[in-house]
């Protein structure tokens, strides 16, 4: 009988961080959590967490896209100009129901 090497083999497969991060960001990950104080069972304070990791393809897949129209984040959101327009008409709005008020 000859001793041939056998090979031992593992059920759990090895993945490195880049493998572990790239399946988190394809798949995407959710985390929430709630966070209440209470006093002599009256709620001082309720904090709710929800936190989502996820690719930003992902993400836009979900129909989540803030930043494309956050001006603080995005140039073209700046550049678009609809927030300011959309406030000019706001604010005419407001001076004709003011002028409307004062003058009967």
């Amino acid at each position: 009988m000859q001793n041939s090497p056998q090979r031992m083999a593992h059920a759990v497969e090895s993945s490195s961080l880049a493998d572990v991060l790239e399946r988190i960001l394809d798949k995407g990950v959710v985390i929430a959590g709630d966070i209440k104080i209470s006093l002599v069972d009256i709620e001082l304070l309720t904090i709710n967490i929800r936190l989502l990791i996820a690719s930003v393809d992902k993400a836009k897949e979900l129909g989540i896209d803030w930043w494309e129209t956050n001006p603080f984040l995005s140039s073209k959101a700046k550049a678009n100009g609809k927030p300011r327009e959309e406030l000019n008409a706001l604010e005419k709005r407001i001076e004709k129901l003011e002028r409307d008020v004062v003058e009967p």
